[in-house]
């Protein structure tokens, strides 16, 4: 169990994916993201959604991510956010979204 504290801790904000590429150096199917958020800046990140999602779809999506863990290196990239998602295990991720568009940076609280 963790308290609220712990929680506080991790920052949760809304972006907007603004380019989708294949990634190919991925060992599982992949998308390379850049996703604007606002005032917090432009960020990249390496998403395993390739079962539910086009990058055509993508584009332009708002998505919720955690903003602050560490730099994670896949394959020569570096994804510097997580986007949230369900695991759907044999299905896939499926991304969690907003029901109204937000402004990029908002924080999740």
């Amino acid at each position: 169990m963790i308290n609220i504290t712990d929680f506080k801790k991790v920052e949760l904000r809304v972006g907007t994916i603004v380019e989708v590429s294949d990634f190919k150096e991925a060992h599982d199917a992949a998308f390379q993201l850049k996703i604007d958020f606002g005032g917090f800046g432009m960020r990249q990140s390496s998403a395993k959604i390739t079962d539910y999602y086009t990058k055509e779809v993508l584009l332009n999506r708002q998505i919720i991510a955690v903003v602050n863990f560490s730099i994670k290196n896949i394959a020569s990239f570096n994804s510097e956010v997580l986007v949230l998602g369900v695991d759907g295990k044999e299905k896939g991720i499926v991304l969690l979204d907003l029901d109204k568009p937000m402004q990029n940076g908002a924080k999740i609280s």
